[in-house]
């Protein structure tokens, strides 16, 4: 029985996290989306549903990953946000 095993456990989390950043990178790369491009749609975005309601921008998080398609099974990029609602606005338009 090795001892050192026992008290040593190792550390996956770095390993885990460069993992996924590379993922990312990758899908980034074949998808030819840039940050800027990332951080002008995350603009619009805030700009659409500003109209309708209150979100917190800073908690505002946009992805680029990736996603099976359940038709054939293939893997295609996907965009997915993450947006915090403060509030629904009441504007007269519902």
């Amino acid at each position: 029985m090795d001892l050192f095993k026992m008290f040593n456990k190792p550390d996956n989390s770095s390993k885990d996290i460069a993992k996924e950043r590379l993922k990312l990178v990758l899908i980034h790369d074949r998808a030819n989306v840039s940050p800027q491009f990332l951080e002008m749609i995350k603009g619009e975005i805030i700009g659409v549903i500003s109209d309708y309601m209150e979100i917190d921008e800073e908690g505002l998080e946009i992805n680029l990953t990736r996603t099976k398609r359940d038709i054939d099974n293939t893997s295609v990029p996907a965009l997915v946000a993450n947006i915090p609602i403060k509030k629904m606005k009441d504007n007269g338009k519902f």
